[in-house]
């Protein structure tokens, strides 16, 4: 086979697998976002699935933006391999390229101006609490996001309970967001003695907690794209040379 008829191989079957996960994250994602009652149904049949599992339905133009990006990638990588196509390699190193840059250029302004990130969120914190106490429990999609948010990290609003006071949707219901007590249904008058934290609060401590294994994966991903550069680059200059 030779070296860069294994190179063509790896590239091949390493872009392969990204084009078909790509398909079936932004075929969830479409689905999810067109007919949200079935996919509903489907979750609530599933045997011992937990409740929260529901919450799918609110990312679904994530999972769009995520497996069109993937799909793009994988049909260049394999096409540029198989059919020998440099401007398809180059554009895959291209992508990979800008995508590696901005790992790093925001690894490093995480790591140098991490203090100063914290205040910038925390600025931001005022309107984001704006925002939950205008629009939770009136906009679907602000509400869907935040429910999300707090199942997912256990948390209640930005900060605390506090910034669902005088809320729209306290003002409607006389109760918080179950979130944000221990027991249901949280009625108005025990969320004052909420000890749930805020989310912005149990991020921080969740990548604090987990600083090691986001290290490890992000070097692991960083590697996997040095690779995937290193390998188009390879197949780019050998075909070249052989035109």
């Amino acid at each position: 086979m030779g070296c860069f008829g294994f190179l063509k191989s790896m590239m091949f079957l390493f872009n392969g697998i990204i084009f078909l996960a790509g398909a079936a994250i932004l075929g969830v994602g479409i689905w999810v976002k067109v007919d949200s009652g079935s996919v509903l149904s489907f979750l609530q049949n599933i045997q011992g699935a937990p409740g929260e599992l529901g919450q799918v339905l609110n990312v679904g133009y994530l999972l769009i933006a995520v497996g069109a990006v993937l799909l793009i990638l994988g049909f260049l990588g394999c096409c540029g391999a198989i059919k020998e196509s440099r401007c398809m390699l180059l554009l895959f190193f291209i992508i990979i390229l800008i995508v590696f840059i901005a790992e790093v250029a925001g690894a490093i302004v995480l790591l140098v101006f991490k203090p100063q990130a914290e205040n910038l969120i925390k600025q931001m914190g005022g309107e984001v609490v704006k925002s939950i106490r205008n629009d939770y429990g009136k906009n679907k999609d602000i509400t869907g996001l935040w429910n999300t948010t707090m199942t997912t990290l256990k948390c209640c609003g930005f900060n605390n309970y506090t910034d669902f006071t005088d809320s729209y949707f306290v003002k409607n219901t006389s109760s918080y967001p179950d979130q944000c007590c221990n027991r249901v249904p949280c009625i108005k008058d025990t969320a004052f003695n909420s000890t749930i934290p805020g989310c912005f609060p149990a991020l921080k401590k969740l990548v604090d907690d987990n600083a090691v294994i986001i290290i490890a994966v992000a070097l692991g991903i960083a590697v996997l794209e040095l690779v995937a550069m290193i390998v188009s680059m390879i197949l780019y200059c050998r075909i070249g040379s052989k035109a």
